[in-house]
């Protein structure tokens, strides 16, 4: 029984019409799970405001999270390089401020103004013929108030409301559970060795309840969004690997008696 599955039995002793059905129903499973990856990316991305899922996104889901503005961010990281270090400071003393709307084309500053100094020593770069055409990769243009306005202001990313995270909670628990369950009881009916088949069983439930478990204890502390992170992406990786071996035991060549 170490070796040999449930009691001795293995899923490539059924039948085939069986076997074309569980072979079915894997590959349907395996495409939910690509299905919910691309989910994942596209519910979270840009809550920073960043193409992208990033550790802020996953932060400002379940704790909450200070979104820095995309042009303070630039500018914090020494972009662009040949900026002098008092314009650098005039740009980042505005944009921290409360003022940004009112003291962006200040006459009052006059050549000092941001709406100076982003048009000289930005918009070769960040017009927007520019990043239509020869600077793509700048993506963002500075070139109006209305494309500053846009990439100017941090904001607070809020989470989500309990209600919305009770309801997620009792959709993913029940559900995936369930799934891991079956999958489990699957795995262990193959020829693998104990040791992978019990050791992918472990690592899906593990690290489901910490994922989930994650979800509610982000809301108090930050330090729990990386063990989310690090959790889905086991219990991922567990579950695809657990259908994977479980089709394969299905088409591999009967054992030798």
């Amino acid at each position: 029984m170490a070796n040999g599955g449930l009691a001795g039995f293995t899923l490539r002793e059924l039948g085939l019409g069986a076997r074309l059905g569980l072979s079915a129903l894997l590959l349907v499973l395996l495409g939910g799970l690509a299905a919910s990856g691309y989910h994942l990316v596209e519910h979270h991305q840009n809550r920073d405001e960043q193409p992208g899922v990033s550790l802020t996104d996953i932060q400002g889901a379940y704790h909450g999270v200070q979104s820095p503005a995309l042009l303070l961010g630039a500018l914090e990281r020494g972009h662009p390089e040949g900026l002098a270090p008092a314009e650098r400071t005039t740009l980042l003393t505005w944009l921290g401020g409360t003022r940004i709307s009112e003291d962006y084309d200040s006459l009052e500053l006059g050549d000092a103004a941001p709406a100076e100094l982003l048009a000289t020593r930005c918009l070769s770069c960040h017009s927007r013929a520019a990043v239509q055409g020869e600077h793509k990769d700048a993506r963002v243009a500075l070139e109006y108030w209305e494309d500053v306005a846009r990439v100017a202001f941090s904001k607070r990313v809020e989470p989500v409301p309990l209600k919305i995270l009770a309801a997620s909670t009792h959709t993913h628990a029940l559900s995936l559970a369930t799934l891991s369950l079956v999958l489990g009881a699957l795995l262990l009916a193959t020829r693998f060795p104990a040791l992978l088949r019990n050791g992918l069983c472990a690592l899906a439930g593990l690290s489901l309840l910490a994922d989930l478990a994650g979800w509610w204890l982000a809301r108090g502390s930050p330090a729990w969004v990386v063990p989310i992170v690090v959790a889905g992406g086991v219990y991922a990786t567990a579950s695809a690997l657990s259908l994977l071996l479980i089709l394969l035991e299905l088409w591999l060549p009967r054992r030798a008696a």
